[in-house]
């Protein structure tokens, strides 16, 4: 651990075994965390299984509170909860995305989604919670309605990559859907209002990109995840197992921005780390997923 510039350091308060393989993904429930609501975040591994844990506020300590199993045959790579934090979608090597609602504190199956012909890698809702997307290994992206009575609707397969999509995420605010591939593009989709015409409205590549900063140097090997906290720290994990914190240079007369390494801690992991997030609320808690089955919960705490 090194610390470098002395103000705060993150805290392993926490390490939760149970996952009998590598845990690929992690998604904190946006409803909690708030209101005296505990934390309550999903994992989901290669084990084929997803697992849900809920911290404990009087202990701090975590406890799974659901093992989500037998609905997928292959390794589960993404999962999601909706935007208020009723429904969690969960991505499978298997090709299908089940919909899982807590119902009298069980979690049920509720619906499966089939269509893409191979390995689905990623799966987000957008910011209303009406719509769903899934990419795959197909180099395809699914669009899907949410309708009444948990039925689902595909309204647009979305065709234009040329190698396997990797990972959907929706705009934050608007319907805007990011599309990342292994063709090393990113394309940016949109809906016409009066129909479900579903569209490519830019393409950000080589050729056309136009950034802000650049962050290199700071991890040895491939870097799996990134994640922005609500005040502001960019957190990264990487091949190389470690974790790294940024936060934007503060500096007047910086024409661009830029951002400086405030915090690197070296074998956050025994192996790969292949998720970091932050929780929500106020806590700011970070979770981490890793190869080595584990997942590790961090706190920012200040130095004194």
């Amino acid at each position: 651990m090194e610390l470098l510039d002395g103000r705060f350091e993150l805290k392993e308060t926490a390490k939760l075994e149970g996952h009998t393989d590598r845990v690929w993904s992690l998604a904190w429930n946006p409803a909690t965390g708030v209101g005296g609501i505990p934390l309550v975040f999903a994992s989901c591994s290669g084990d084929k299984t997803v697992r849900i844990w809920e911290e404990s506020p009087s202990s701090g300590s975590w406890n799974c509170k659901a093992v989500l199993e037998e609905t997928h045959t292959r390794t589960v790579r993404s999962c999601a909860w909706s935007p208020n934090g009723k429904l969690l979608a969960t991505a499978s090597f298997d090709a299908t995305t089940a919909i899982w609602e807590n119902i009298g504190g069980d979690y049920e199956c509720v619906s499966t989604l089939e269509g893409h012909e191979n390995e689905i890698k990623s799966v987000a809702w957008n910011a209303s919670g009406s719509l769903l997307a899934t990419c795959s290994r197909d180099r395809t992206v699914w669009i899907w309605e949410v309708l009444p009575g948990n039925e689902y609707e595909c309204v647009s397969v979305l065709q234009g990559h040329t190698q396997d999509v990797k990972m959907v995420q929706w705009h934050p605010t608007m319907d805007l859907l990011f599309s990342c591939s292994y063709d090393n593009t990113v394309k940016v989709w949109a809906g016409d209002d009066d129909n479900d015409d579903w569209h490519c409205v830019q393409t950000l590549d080589e050729s056309n990109k136009r950034h802000t900063c650049t962050l290199s140097g700071y991890h040895d090997r491939t870097i799996f995840s990134v994640h922005w906290s609500r005040n502001g720290i960019i957190a990264s994990g990487a091949a190389d197992d470690a974790i790294r914190l940024f936060v934007e240079n503060q500096e007047k007369g910086i024409d661009r921005s830029s951002f400086q390494l405030i915090f690197k801690k070296e074998k956050a992991h025994n192996m790969d780390v292949n998720s970091v997030q932050w929780s929500p609320g106020e806590k700011g808690l970070l979770a981490s997923a890793s190869d080595d089955g584990t997942i590790r919960i961090w706190e920012l705490v200040p130095i004194s």
